[in-house]
């Protein structure tokens, strides 16, 4: 394979401003720029300093990020229109612009990520699953991470949250970030356009988002087309039923069964002493399990 990257086609402006679409989603307003360091960090800003110019579900996108960031702040960056990188800001309110309690706010993460893999599978034909706490996962390989951070309280009003989104698209095997990861043409989908994937993934997104805020933020109640928050995202979700390792912060590690979400989307983990841990926040590793050949009968983990 020509390992060569081949420039991406820029992302159609009119496509994304075409008020059927921008009606049908909820966005007040979307802005595409040609680059940026990061579209996190200029719409937290933003969103901070004039509030009323960025209104819920306000989207921010760039052709080309120089800064991008993850979770423990890592920094990538991919060629110029070979990604998504995407932006969102979120002030989560019910029907009657109700505030959602903050604790509801760990779950928009994995609504980015369950809206993302239904665009890959209904709109690029390939198989994603969600890998605990904000990566999509294709046949076991990263395609996208997902960041969300909360902005400043100003002047007593609810802090928004910055909801960042970043798809691997036309990177080739060479100028993907890790050998683990992969990119949506990499995977042979049936469509690598980038304008087409970002407006899929931002209609699901808006249907998932506005049904979970008017639940009032609660992952337990029927979401349009039947099944609650909680049990979607656990049946896509990779990581349960696996052996794995949990680096949580402070260098401490977890290693066990991954079992199930609990109403806060965090991770509970069963070591081999039987005992269940809390895991709210860090790294997960998916193991290898396998049986120690010693007459103990004690298994281990590759």
């Amino acid at each position: 394979m020509d390992d060569a990257h081949t420039p991406g086609t820029p992302l159609s402006r009119s496509d994304l401003a075409d008020e059927l679409f921008l009606s049908a989603t909820g966005i007040p307003r979307l802005d595409v720029v040609d680059s940026t360091g990061s579209t996190n960090a200029d719409l937290l800003r933003s969103a901070t300093v004039e509030p009323a110019a960025w209104p819920d579900l306000s989207v921010l996108t760039a052709e080309y990020q120089t800064a991008a960031r993850g979770r423990l702040d890592r920094h990538w960056e991919a060629p110029p229109l070979s990604a998504i990188s995407v932006s969102v800001v979120l002030r989560p309110a019910n029907a009657e612009g109700r505030p959602l309690p903050t604790h509801s706010y760990s779950w928009l993460s994995l609504i980015a990520a369950l809206a993302l893999r239904e665009t890959l599978l209904g709109t690029a034909g390939i198989p994603a699953e969600l890998k605990w706490p904000n990566d999509v996962l294709v046949r076991g390989r990263k395609i996208a991470g997902i960041l969300a951070q909360l902005g400043p309280m100003v002047d007593g009003s609810v802090p928004p949250v910055i909801l960042g989104t970043g798809l691997n698209v036309t990177l080739t095997a060479g100028e993907l970030p890790v050998p683990t990861a992969t990119s949506v043409v990499l995977e042979g989908a049936r469509t690598a356009d980038r304008t087409v994937l970002l407006k899929s993934y931002l209609s699901h997104f808006s249907v998932l988002y506005r049904s979970f805020c008017n639940a009032d933020g609660d992952p337990a109640a029927g979401m349009a087309g039947g099944a609650s928050l909680h049990k979607r995202v656990e049946a896509v979700m990779a990581t349960l039923g696996k052996q794995v390792r949990a680096q949580l912060p402070g260098d401490h590690e977890i290693i066990g069964h991954a079992s199930r979400l609990d109403e806060y989307g965090s991770l509970l983990v069963v070591d081999k002493d039987a005992r269940e841990h809390v895991v709210t926040a860090g790294d997960v590793v998916h193991l290898r399990p396998w049986t120690s050949p010693d007459a103990s009968g004690q298994g281990g983990y590759a």
